[in-house]
């Protein structure tokens, strides 16, 4: 009886280990995302503000002539920068999602590894004792 708790509390600690350990890769892998979003919105911010200071001086059509493109370059911009934030965002939640699955690989391993053992250990307490 002492023997099966002992098991039981020797699998469910690694199998909490292992949880412990992906829930600290997804938190991890949840805060880069969020900041380099944050820091996308950051510089997108700035650049957008920057360009509507400049607008803001604008007096006459030909000035706005003048300022229109690089408003259209500060939106193509603001726009790269985004989707290179996600870019990056996904290349490392695929990442993440690698070294998760490959603990969780490990752990399934290691447990199919036990049970073989505990099966094989009673088989042959099995046969030596119908002897």
């Amino acid at each position: 009886m002492y023997q099966f708790n002992d098991q039981f509390n020797n699998t469910a600690r690694q199998f909490a280990d292992a949880a412990a350990s992906i829930h600290h890769l997804a938190l991890e892998n949840a805060s880069k995302v969020f900041g380099l979003h944050m820091a996308a919105l950051e510089d997108n911010m700035n650049a957008t503000f920057a360009f509507a200071g400049e607008l803001l001086d604008v007096r006459d059509p030909e000035g706005l002539k003048s300022v229109w493109p690089k408003g259209l370059q500060v939106a193509r911009t603001n726009a790269e920068r985004s989707f290179g934030a996600v870019q990056e965002a996904f290349a490392g939640t695929i990442k993440t999602n690698e070294a998760i699955s490959a603990l969780a690989k490990s752990q399934f391993e290691q447990a199919g590894a036990q049970v073989k053992a505990e099966v094989e250990k009673a088989a042959k307490a099995g046969a030596k004792a119908a002897k």
